[in-house]
Formats: structure tokens, sequence, C-alpha cells
């Protein structure tokens, strides 16, 4: 048996930081994101009765610690099963800010539940993609995705669609590597040492109500100043950690300031910034050119990616 799904990261403009429930992985506080196109994560799964264990490839390089994969593979199968051979393919740069478990594990859930036949509906997927990496959950929609805390679980709904409001989004790879402490190790240490952490999650539901309107009325500048409001407030959390944790380098300074310059000269963009180095500039068609061309001239900007809004995941076989 064969599934192959194609999913995209999605890139969160109100932040998810923090979880209310550790074993069943449910986020602290509501998140609104943006489901990128031009990124993709292609998730190939085989199972198979030759197969003497569970195996994993990235970008065909083998893993040995593939313990979430498995227990994600077990509560949907259960564990009286034939092994699985995991090969996934990811054109960005994986555990480095960038979203990569977002589209890894919604590929995953949904290459699965395609195997087994279990038709499972938009919340069902989200949950079990949600229950192993908290942003996997709205890589399940496209376009502009809220995520809604219940008592029990989360709610995905999208907002808008990729073809309702076209934004653009170029992105400054500024450090390749794999981060130094993952975003779970993180967001348990802000939670327990961050003096601002209970102040983040008693506001953010007032920054959700209001880049919803925003969103609602497509108003480009007052959906960039809440966008730039909760990153900061999501970073401040992670500085005023014990130990601190920064994910920024200089080169993301420089981008930064580059953005604000570019803002200053009447162009529609902002930032935001998730657990890495990786800075993304969401703006409108229209500018996307001159500010990929401002932002590759920064010294330490490795490369550029850009993207539209995208759909949900792609089952390609």
């Amino acid at each position: 048996m064969q599934s192959i799904v194609r999913t995209s990261p999605n890139i969160a403009l109100i932040k998810y930081w923090g979880k209310r429930n550790t074993i069943k992985n449910l986020p602290a506080v509501d998140s609104i994101s943006i489901t990128l196109d031009n990124l993709w994560t292609e998730m190939n799964v085989i199972f198979s009765s030759d197969l003497s264990n569970d195996e994993l490839f990235i970008n065909e390089k083998k893993q040995n610690n593939i313990s979430r994969v498995k227990n994600c593979i077990d509560s949907i199968c259960g564990e009286q099963r034939d092994y699985a051979s995991i090969m996934s393919r990811c054109n960005f740069p994986i555990s480095a800010g960038l979203a990569s478990s977002s589209s890894s594990f919604s590929a995953l859930v949904v290459a699965i539940n395609s195997l087994m036949k279990k038709k499972w509906n938009t919340q069902l997927l989200a949950n079990q993609a949600g229950s192993v990496s908290g942003s996997a959950a709205r890589s399940i929609l496209g376009g502009i995705v809220r995520l809604n805390n219940e008592p029990e679980k989360i709610r995905i709904t999208q907002l808008l669609s990729p073809n309702d409001w076209p934004l653009r989004v170029v992105i400054a790879i500024t450090d390749k590597k794999e981060k130094a402490i993952s975003s779970s190790k993180a967001m348990k240490l802000s939670a327990d040492t961050s003096p601002f952490y209970s102040s983040w999650v008693e506001d953010q539901n007032d920054d959700i109500k209001e880049a919803n309107s925003f969103i609602s009325k497509k108003d480009f500048e007052g959906l960039a100043s809440i966008s730039e409001h909760n990153c900061m407030k999501m970073h401040s959390i992670m500085w005023t950690t014990r130990p601190s944790i920064v994910y920024w380098n200089s080169t993301t300074i420089d981008c930064m300031h580059a953005i604000r310059d570019l803002q200053r000269n009447g162009e529609s963009v902002f930032f935001t910034i998730d657990a890495g180095p990786q800075i993304k500039a969401i703006c409108l068609p229209e500018n996307e050119e001159k500010i990929a061309k401002k932002l590759n001239e920064i010294k330490g900007v490795q490369s550029i990616m850009t993207s539209g809004l995208g759909s949900g995941p792609i089952i390609e076989k």
C-alpha cells in the first residue's frame, strides 16, 4: 500500500507559543496563519510486510530518532500493523524556523488516512495532525486559517481562500542550520520561567479579534500592525525565558531594519519571525519584486524564497 501527499507549511501571523495540555499537545492560545504554496513537503508512505521496522528518510537521509512518527502512525493504525517506509522530500530548510513540522506531519496524517481509507473530515485530520505538531493542524486548510481552542480539542476555520486575498511572502533565509533548541522544549521553558508568559496567554484573544477584523476587511496596514506586534511579544517571552532563547542572528535584525525602511518609503510590507532566524516579509503582489531585491542585497542573506498563499494537502497517489 502506498500514498503520496504534498502539503505546504503555514506561517503564523498571530502566533502559537505554549501548550495548555502537553499530553494531548493542545496549544495554550488561538492562532491565525497563512498557508504557503511554493514551499512544500512531499510525503511518500508505503506499508509493507517485508519491513522489519519503521523507517524514515528525509531528503534521502535516513533518520534515527523517529519516535514521533511511530507514535503518529500507531495512533491512527494501531500497533498491530505492517511497518512503514516513509520518504519525505522538502524544498526548504527543515527545523530552522520555517514550520517544516507543520507540512511534514499534516502530510503524514493525510497520507495514512488515505491509505487506511478512514475518510476523516477536516477537523479530525486537524486534531490528529495537531496532536503531533501544534502548527500542523493549520496546514490542513489553505489560505488564511484560524485555529480555535475548544475544551478538549481544537478547531480550524478558513478565514479567506488563497484567491480571496492574494498576498505574497518573501522569505530571507539567513541560516540553514537546525536550530539549537526545538520549539517544544523552548515553549515549556518559556511557560515555566518567563514572567511575561501569563500575560501572553491572557492577551492573545484581543490580538486574535483585532487580526480577524482586519482580515475580514482586507485591511493590510491594520493586519501589518497587529502581526508585527504579536510577533515581537512572542519573542519577548523567549528573551525573558531562563536561560534566554534567542533564535535571531544579526542578519535577521538587518532584514527587519530594511523592512522598516521600505515601510517608511510607503511600501506595503510587514515582517514576521518564528522560532528561527529566517524573516518573512508579507506584502502585496505589486511590492514583491522590490522587497525581494532589497532583502537579497543584505549581507548574510543566503537565499530568497517567494510564495503566494496555497491550498491544503494534495493527494498525489
